[in-house]
Formats: structure tokens, sequence, C-alpha cells
């Protein structure tokens, strides 16, 4: 069982930047709308729940359970690392961003997006080594006992357990605009392969509990790590779904009408 307590300034650094950032969001919100077309409402809910769940996961009574108990470790994980990535790419932040600032700041961070490293860690197979690569080694050495016993490498890991699971959504839905368009099936195919990686992992620490943790505790959170994690799968799924849907209706539609036309003539 995990017994350490982290220094509060940990949490706190932790935190900060999602309250930093949900009232950005807000700004911006308010700057597009003066502007242009109304900002989705939907959109604005998700970014808020996303930050609220962030805190949650990052700062407070969660925190202390995970600290403690596997089992709050991994509903901080499935929140921070799953859940919140999903709600803030739908709630298209760089979108967003780009309607808020003056049309040269728009352009510099555009260019910012194309650089040769964003592009690649874009690529939905990078993305995935990425996320589910980095769960791996954590759950698969040591690294998740030291993390504990070291405030540094535990704001290190938790940042890119955000990260790696905000760049590994965002590559596969493409809500927001992105340097790297990969076709649905190459996205789709590569999607089941992460996600068959994340279930086959959530099976071995069920068998095989991380170093130090009660094997009890492992079991449980386990089964919330592959059950909670196929929930928020689901969704994408269904976004990602939804999207090659609608892409390909059009083509469908447009064929239909060119055959009548040609029929028509004749």
């Amino acid at each position: 069982m995990i017994g350490h307590q982290h220094v509060p300034i940990t949490e706190i650094l932790l935190a900060l930047p999602f309250v930093v950032a949900c009232f950005v969001y807000l700004i911006c919100v308010l700057i597009s709308n003066r502007r242009f077309k109304k900002w989705s409402v939907l959109r604005i809910i998700c970014w808020v729940i996303a930050c609220i769940c962030a805190l949650l996961s990052l700062y407070g009574p969660i925190v202390h359970w995970a600290h403690i108990d596997f089992r709050g470790h991994m509903v901080a994980h499935l929140l921070l690392g799953m859940l919140v990535p999903l709600l803030m790419v739908v709630a298209a932040p760089v979108t967003l961003l780009f309607r808020a600032l003056p049309v040269i700041y728009a352009r510099r961070i555009a260019k910012w997006l194309q650089m040769k490293p964003i592009h690649f860690m874009m690529n939905p197979v990078v993305a995935s080594l990425l996320n589910i690569g980095g769960l791996w080694l954590l759950y698969g050495t040591d690294l998740f006992m030291m993390m504990h016993m070291n405030s540094v490498l535990y704001m290190v890991i938790h940042i890119h357990i955000f990260l790696a699971g905000y760049v590994f959504t965002a590559s596969m839905l493409h809500i927001d605009p992105s340097s790297q368009r990969t076709s649905y099936l190459f996205r789709s195919i590569t999607l089941v392969v992460a996600l068959a990686a994340h279930g086959i992992l959530a099976k071995i620490i069920f068998a095989f509990p991380p170093n130090g943790v009660d094997r009890i505790q492992a079991e449980e959170g386990a089964m919330l790590m592959y059950y909670g994690g196929d929930l928020i799968d689901a969704v994408i799924i269904f976004i990602l779904c939804y999207q090659w849907y609608r892409h390909a209706r059009p083509r469908g539609l447009e064929s239909v009408g060119s055959t009548m036309n040609e029929g028509s003539s004749i």
C-alpha cells in the first residue's frame, strides 16, 4: 500500500494551470462572440467540466485517497488521462483561440503547430505509443513506486499522463485544426490496437500487481481501469464513427445526385 503524502505545493502547481486555462478559455469565448457567431455552449460546458475534473484529480480528497490506495490512483488516472483530454478536445480550444486572437498572432500559432516535432507527435501511432506505452512503463516497472517518493517525478509523470492523453485523443478525432491529417481507416485501426493494449495492461495489473500495491486494491483498480476506460473509449469511438459517417455521406449524396442528373439528361 502506498503511504507517502505529498507536499501541498506539488498539488497546487499541478492544479493551477487548469484554473488559468478555464478563465482564459472563457475570456476567449467573450472575445470570439463579439466577432463571430456565438461559440457553442456545449463546448463551453465540456471545457469547464474538464477543468473541474482535472482539479479533482490533482488537488483535494481524491489525491489524498490516491496517495494511500491504488483504487484512488486509478480514479485520478481515468479523470486526468482520459476524461479530461476527451472533454478538452471536444471543446476545440485551438479553434477558439484562433477566433479570439488577432490574425497576426493566430498565424504565428498556426505555424508553431506545423513544426516537425508537433507534426510527428500528432501521428496516431506516435501518440498511441506516448500514451499507452507510457502507462506500460509506469505500471510495468518500479516507476509507479518511485513517483510516490519524489515530488518532481510525481509532477513530471502527471503532466505526461495529461498531455499524452490529450495528444492521443486529438490525433484520433481531429476536431481542431491539425497539420497531421490521417485517414479515418488508419485512425480507426490504430485506435483499436491502442485500446487493446490498454485493456491488456489492465488485465496484467489484475494478475500481477505493481510493486508495493495490495492485491485487492490492484484487482479493483484494474477493473476500474478496464471498465472505466471502456466507457470513455466508447465515446471516442462514437465521435470518430460519426465524423467518418458525416465525411462519407456528402460524397455518397453527390454520387447519387450526379447519377440522377445523368439519367435525366438521357
